[in-house]
Protein backbone atom coordinates (compact mmCIF):
# COMPACT_ATOMS: atom_id res chain seq x y z
CA UNK A 1 0.00 0.00 0.00
CA UNK A 2 0.98 3.63 -0.39
CA UNK A 3 3.28 5.27 2.16
CA UNK A 4 4.05 8.95 1.66
CA UNK A 5 6.43 11.30 3.48
CA UNK A 6 5.10 14.78 4.26
CA UNK A 7 7.00 17.49 6.09
CA UNK A 8 4.95 19.52 8.55
CA UNK A 9 5.47 22.31 11.09
CA UNK A 10 4.40 22.62 14.71
CA UNK A 11 1.44 24.87 15.47
CA UNK A 12 1.72 27.43 18.24
CA UNK A 13 -1.48 29.36 17.46
CA UNK A 14 -4.95 27.90 17.91
CA UNK A 15 -8.57 28.87 17.28
CA UNK A 16 -10.58 29.67 14.17
CA UNK A 17 -8.57 32.76 13.29
CA UNK A 18 -5.27 30.89 13.40
CA UNK A 19 -6.76 28.04 11.36
CA UNK A 20 -7.99 30.46 8.69
CA UNK A 21 -4.56 32.08 8.46
CA UNK A 22 -2.91 28.67 8.10
CA UNK A 23 -5.28 27.67 5.29
CA UNK A 24 -4.74 31.01 3.59
CA UNK A 25 -1.01 30.24 3.62
CA UNK A 26 -1.62 26.86 1.95
CA UNK A 27 -1.43 24.78 5.12
CA UNK A 28 -3.97 22.43 6.75
CA UNK A 29 -4.27 22.27 10.57
CA UNK A 30 -3.87 18.70 11.88
CA UNK A 31 -3.53 16.75 15.10
CA UNK A 32 -1.46 13.59 15.66
CA UNK A 33 -2.40 11.35 18.59
CA UNK A 34 -2.41 7.75 19.77
CA UNK A 35 -0.26 5.17 21.59
CA UNK A 36 -0.40 7.28 24.74
CA UNK A 37 1.48 10.16 23.14
CA UNK A 38 0.56 13.76 23.89
CA UNK A 39 -1.48 15.17 20.96
CA UNK A 40 0.77 17.10 18.56
CA UNK A 41 -0.80 20.11 16.82
CA UNK A 42 0.78 20.63 13.41
CA UNK A 43 0.20 22.15 9.98
CA UNK A 44 0.68 20.26 6.72
CA UNK A 45 1.04 21.56 3.13
CA UNK A 46 -2.42 21.42 1.55
CA UNK A 47 -1.24 20.53 -1.97
CA UNK A 48 0.87 17.54 -0.93
CA UNK A 49 -1.73 16.39 1.57
CA UNK A 50 -4.56 16.63 -0.98
CA UNK A 51 -2.65 14.45 -3.45
CA UNK A 52 -1.82 11.88 -0.76
CA UNK A 53 -5.42 11.60 0.46
CA UNK A 54 -6.63 10.60 -2.99
CA UNK A 55 -5.46 7.10 -1.98
CA UNK A 56 -7.74 5.31 0.46
CA UNK A 57 -6.15 4.52 3.85
CA UNK A 58 -2.83 6.03 2.83
CA UNK A 59 -0.02 5.79 5.38
CA UNK A 60 1.63 9.14 6.07
CA UNK A 61 5.16 9.50 7.42
CA UNK A 62 4.83 12.91 9.08
CA UNK A 63 8.13 14.66 9.69
CA UNK A 64 8.08 17.53 12.22
CA UNK A 65 11.15 19.02 13.89
CA UNK A 66 13.30 16.10 12.72
CA UNK A 67 10.98 13.46 14.22
CA UNK A 68 8.98 11.06 12.03
CA UNK A 69 5.66 9.49 13.01
CA UNK A 70 3.93 6.80 10.96
CA UNK A 71 0.25 7.77 10.87
CA UNK A 72 -3.09 6.85 9.37
CA UNK A 73 -5.81 9.42 8.57
CA UNK A 74 -8.64 9.05 11.08
CA UNK A 75 -10.91 12.02 10.39
CA UNK A 76 -10.85 14.32 7.36
CA UNK A 77 -12.85 17.57 7.42
CA UNK A 78 -13.54 19.36 4.14
CA UNK A 79 -15.34 22.58 3.26
CA UNK A 80 -18.94 21.63 2.49
CA UNK A 81 -19.06 23.81 -0.64
CA UNK A 82 -15.49 24.08 -1.96
CA UNK A 83 -14.35 20.62 -0.91
CA UNK A 84 -11.03 22.03 0.31
CA UNK A 85 -9.27 20.45 3.30
CA UNK A 86 -10.15 22.12 6.60
CA UNK A 87 -8.68 19.82 9.26
CA UNK A 88 -7.16 16.37 9.67
CA UNK A 89 -6.86 13.94 12.59
CA UNK A 90 -4.05 11.40 12.32
CA UNK A 91 -3.53 8.36 14.54
CA UNK A 92 -0.09 6.95 15.24
CA UNK A 93 0.43 3.36 14.08
CA UNK A 94 3.32 0.96 14.49
CA UNK A 95 4.69 -1.45 11.91
CA UNK A 96 3.27 -4.90 12.60
CA UNK A 97 0.29 -3.45 14.47
CA UNK A 98 -3.17 -4.55 13.35
CA UNK A 99 -5.77 -1.85 12.67
CA UNK A 100 -9.45 -1.76 11.73
CA UNK A 101 -10.19 0.24 8.57
CA UNK A 102 -12.89 0.65 5.91
CA UNK A 103 -11.71 -0.56 2.50
CA UNK A 104 -13.43 0.19 -0.85
CA UNK A 105 -15.01 -2.66 -2.81
CA UNK A 106 -14.37 -3.01 -6.56
CA UNK A 107 -16.85 -5.13 -8.51
CA UNK A 108 -16.13 -7.06 -11.70
CA UNK A 109 -17.54 -9.93 -13.74
CA UNK A 110 -20.49 -10.46 -16.07
CA UNK A 111 -23.87 -10.59 -14.36
CA UNK A 112 -27.47 -10.94 -15.56
CA UNK A 113 -28.00 -7.81 -17.67
CA UNK A 114 -31.76 -8.16 -17.31
CA UNK A 115 -31.30 -6.88 -13.76
CA UNK A 116 -30.40 -3.47 -12.31
CA UNK A 117 -27.25 -3.48 -10.16
CA UNK A 118 -27.60 -1.58 -6.87
CA UNK A 119 -24.56 -0.86 -4.67
CA UNK A 120 -25.84 -1.16 -1.11
CA UNK A 121 -22.44 -0.63 0.57
CA UNK A 122 -19.27 0.53 -1.18
CA UNK A 123 -16.85 -0.32 1.67
CA UNK A 124 -16.46 -3.00 4.32
CA UNK A 125 -14.58 -2.94 7.61
CA UNK A 126 -11.63 -5.28 7.99
CA UNK A 127 -8.76 -5.84 10.39
CA UNK A 128 -5.31 -5.95 8.86
CA UNK A 129 -1.66 -5.13 9.48
CA UNK A 130 -1.14 -1.35 9.37
CA UNK A 131 1.41 -1.45 6.55
CA UNK A 132 -0.53 -3.99 4.47
CA UNK A 133 -3.93 -2.32 4.09
CA UNK A 134 -5.42 -3.30 0.70
CA UNK A 135 -6.16 -0.43 -1.70
CA UNK A 136 -9.45 -2.20 -2.50
CA UNK A 137 -11.18 -5.56 -2.14
CA UNK A 138 -12.56 -7.45 -5.16
CA UNK A 139 -16.11 -8.78 -5.46
CA UNK A 140 -16.85 -11.10 -8.38
CA UNK A 141 -20.36 -10.65 -9.81
CA UNK A 142 -20.02 -13.43 -12.38
CA UNK A 143 -23.26 -15.37 -12.72
CA UNK A 144 -25.26 -13.12 -10.37
CA UNK A 145 -28.96 -13.55 -11.22
CA UNK A 146 -31.60 -10.81 -10.99
CA UNK A 147 -33.32 -10.89 -7.62
CA UNK A 148 -30.23 -12.00 -5.68
CA UNK A 149 -27.65 -10.20 -3.53
CA UNK A 150 -24.00 -10.58 -2.59
CA UNK A 151 -22.83 -9.92 0.95
CA UNK A 152 -19.73 -8.88 2.89
CA UNK A 153 -18.90 -12.57 3.33
CA UNK A 154 -18.71 -12.91 -0.48
CA UNK A 155 -15.87 -10.37 -0.76
CA UNK A 156 -12.52 -12.06 -1.38
CA UNK A 157 -10.07 -11.20 1.41
CA UNK A 158 -6.29 -11.55 1.01
CA UNK A 159 -4.23 -13.51 3.52
CA UNK A 160 -3.91 -11.73 6.85
CA UNK A 161 -7.10 -9.70 6.43
CA UNK A 162 -10.09 -10.46 8.70
CA UNK A 163 -13.69 -9.38 8.10
CA UNK A 164 -15.09 -7.09 10.81
CA UNK A 165 -18.34 -6.02 9.11
CA UNK A 166 -21.42 -8.17 9.64
CA UNK A 167 -21.02 -11.11 7.21
CA UNK A 168 -24.64 -10.78 6.04
CA UNK A 169 -24.31 -7.05 5.32
CA UNK A 170 -25.52 -6.62 1.70
CA UNK A 171 -22.93 -5.19 -0.68
CA UNK A 172 -24.75 -5.38 -4.02
CA UNK A 173 -28.26 -6.35 -5.05
CA UNK A 174 -29.38 -7.16 -8.58
CA UNK A 175 -33.01 -6.08 -8.77
CA UNK A 176 -35.45 -7.45 -11.32
CA UNK A 177 -35.73 -5.01 -14.20
CA UNK A 178 -38.78 -6.57 -15.90
CA UNK A 179 -41.36 -5.69 -13.25
CA UNK A 180 -40.30 -2.05 -13.30
CA UNK A 181 -40.33 -1.97 -17.10
CA UNK A 182 -43.82 -3.56 -17.19
CA UNK A 183 -45.15 -0.83 -14.94
CA UNK A 184 -43.54 1.86 -17.11
CA UNK A 185 -44.93 0.28 -20.29
CA UNK A 186 -48.41 0.00 -18.75
CA UNK A 187 -48.27 3.64 -17.63
CA UNK A 188 -47.14 4.69 -21.10
CA UNK A 189 -49.94 2.70 -22.73
CA UNK A 190 -52.55 4.24 -20.42
CA UNK A 191 -51.18 7.71 -21.08
CA UNK A 192 -51.30 7.12 -24.84
CA UNK A 193 -54.87 5.81 -24.62
CA UNK A 194 -55.96 8.78 -22.52
CA UNK A 195 -54.33 11.21 -24.97
CA UNK A 196 -56.08 9.53 -27.89
CA UNK A 197 -59.43 9.67 -26.10
CA UNK A 198 -58.95 13.36 -25.30
CA UNK A 199 -58.02 14.11 -28.89
CA UNK A 200 -61.12 12.27 -30.16
CA UNK A 201 -63.40 14.12 -27.77
CA UNK A 202 -61.98 17.48 -28.79
CA UNK A 203 -62.25 16.83 -32.53
CA UNK A 204 -65.21 18.59 -34.28
CA UNK A 205 -68.02 16.29 -35.37
CA UNK A 206 -68.66 16.36 -39.11
CA UNK A 207 -72.25 17.25 -40.01
CA UNK A 208 -74.06 16.03 -43.05
CA UNK A 209 -74.73 18.73 -45.68
CA UNK A 210 -78.42 19.66 -45.83
CA UNK A 211 -80.31 18.22 -48.76
CA UNK A 212 -81.28 20.66 -51.52
CA UNK A 213 -84.98 20.96 -52.08
CA UNK A 214 -85.98 21.20 -55.65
Amino acid sequence: MAEIIINGVSRTEFGKGAARRARRDGMVPAVIYGHGAKPAHISLPALELGKALKTSNVLLDIVVDGKTELTLPKSIVRDAIKGTLEHLDLIIVRRGERVIVSVPIHTSGEFDRDGILEHMNTTIEVETEATAIPDFLPLDLTGLVAGLSLYASDVKLPAGVTLISEPHMPVVHLSVRSSHDDVEEADAALAAAAAAASAAAAAPVAEAAPEKKE
